[in-house]
């Protein structure tokens, strides 16, 4: 396995030293390196890339202005030097954010986040440590999928409720992004509110599904499931 990998920085010696970090790692092999995000953009659009290194605050057209503006999206690695842009990072998305001056060990840690969320898409998804990454309160957070208990969406916002925790995860997205980040074979979405994991579904019951702690409603769109559950 070798990632792909780009960078846009408007400043040369970022993009040197995001190079010499990216030759420590033989995963990753930087294809191509950019001082300005139209030309960056152009060449993305263009070609297949892994990860992208991407700078926020530039003057032709911000990093997060280009994220949005691609069909086909990279692995993102946003870097900056203001704190200030982290919560329009974490709403893309992005793998990880970086704050300048970048230090190796903390490169290495998104470098590695990377790795897992590249092995995870690709993986056969059977494995017992199989797991996802969801951005919340400013942090980069690993769930098991076998902790996943169910899925509550609050508009912009989901709930993660967890086997393990009393306190659900709260993260910037959508349900239907959430279910494209999940094994499809292992949760059911029951209502458009709720997605819930098959193996923690103890009864049901006059169209309400029984969880360990907690009842949940079954919507008339997705009444089907019940049939399909009891087989």
């Amino acid at each position: 396995m070798q990632l792909k990998c780009v960078a846009i920085d408007d400043e040369p010696l970022a993009l040197e030293i995001i190079k010499k970090y990216v030759s420590d790692y033989p995963s990753l092999k930087m294809v191509n390196t950019f001082e300005d995000a139209i030309s960056g953009a152009e060449y993305l659009k263009r070609n297949k890339v892994d990860v992208l290194f991407l700078d926020i605050n530039m003057p032709d057209i911000t990093g997060v202005d280009l994220v949005r503006s691609l069909d086909e999206k990279p692995m993102i690695i946003f870097t900056t030097a203001y704190k200030k842009f982290a919560f329009e990072g974490f709403e893309l998305e992005a793998v990880d954010y970086l704050l300048k001056p970048i230090n190796s060990t903390r490169f290495g840690a998104a470098v590695h986040k990377a790795i897992d969320q590249y092995q995870f898409k690709h993986a056969d998804h059977t494995a017992e440590d199989e797991h996802i990454y969801v951005h919340s309160e400013y942090r980069v957070i690993k769930i098991g999928i076998r902790d996943i208990e169910y899925i509550e969406s609050m508009q912009d916002y989901i709930k993660i409720h967890l086997l393990s925790a009393e306190k659900p995860v709260l993260t910037l997205m959508s349900l239907k992004s959430m279910i494209e980040k999940i094994p499809a074979g292992q949760f059911i979405r029951i209502h458009r509110s709720f997605v819930v994991s098959r193996a923690q579904i103890r009864s049901i019951y006059n169209r309400k599904v029984k969880l360990r702690n907690i009842e949940l409603p079954v919507g008339t769109n997705y009444a089907d499931f019940i049939k399909d559950w009891a087989k």
